[in-house]
This record gives structure tokens, C-alpha cells and sequence, in this order.
């Protein structure tokens, strides 16, 4: 029972970066889309006359509440997607670059939620 093992080659074997399949990609940016596009419809379908009657205001606010924190949580996630996506074909990495390509894909986002 005197066997030596390499931990250092055993980690570095364990812990070496797994590429993700490449469909997972665009369905995770067809997803996060669609919770964009979701979101915004909810945005849009809400009606302040419902916030008249008090009652109705812990009803009337959870929609809209939700809609804001899915579709601008989904929105950050895409743009963020995309950002990657440029910069790895790019093959460099710049903070000057990645910030612009995330403003470009930003607004992009926005563009696609507007029509």
C-alpha cells in the first residue's frame, strides 16, 4: 500500500476547463430573449388604472415588480453573452473593447425589445 500518487497531476486533471456544448450557447441566449421579450409584454399589458383602488396595489405592483427584475436580470445576461462571444473571437482581451462591445450589445437589446 506504498503507492505514490501525484496530487498536483490529479488536480490539474480534475479541475482542467470543460468546453460547454456549442448549442448550449444560443439556447441560452434564445431563452434569455425570450424572458426579455416576455417581460417587456407584461410591461406593456400593465394598466395604472388598476392603481386607483388601494387594494389592488400589492396585486397591480407584483406583475410589473417581477416583470422588471426578470427582464432586466435576462437582459444583463444576454448582453453579457454576446460581449463574451465577440471577445472570444476576437482572441484578445481589452477592458476598452469589452465595455464598448457590452454598450453596443446593450443597446441592441433595447432595440430588439422596442420593436
Amino acid at each position: 500500500m506504498s503507492e505514490t500518487f501525484d496530487f498536483e497531476a490529479r488536480l490539474r486533471a480534475a479541475l482542467t476547463p470543460v468546453e460547454p456544448p456549442a448549442e448550449l450557447e444560443l439556447r441560452l441566449e434564445d431563452t434569455l430573449g425570450s424572458l426579455v421579450e416576455m417581460a417587456a409584454d407584461e410591461l406593456e399589458a400593465w394598466e395604472l388604472g388598476t392603481l386607483k383602488d388601494p387594494r389592488n396595489w400589492p396585486r397591480a405592483a407584483l406583475g410589473p415588480a417581477a416583470a422588471i427584475v426578470v427582464g432586466g436580470g435576462a437582459a444583463a445576461g444576454l448582453v453579457l453573452l454576446r460581449a463574451n462571444r465577440k471577445s472570444r473571437k476576437r482572441g484578445t482581451f481589452s477592458v476598452r473593447r469589452s465595455v464598448r462591445d457590452a454598450a453596443r450589445e446593450a443597446l441592441r437589446v433595447f432595440d430588439d425589445v422596442r420593436r
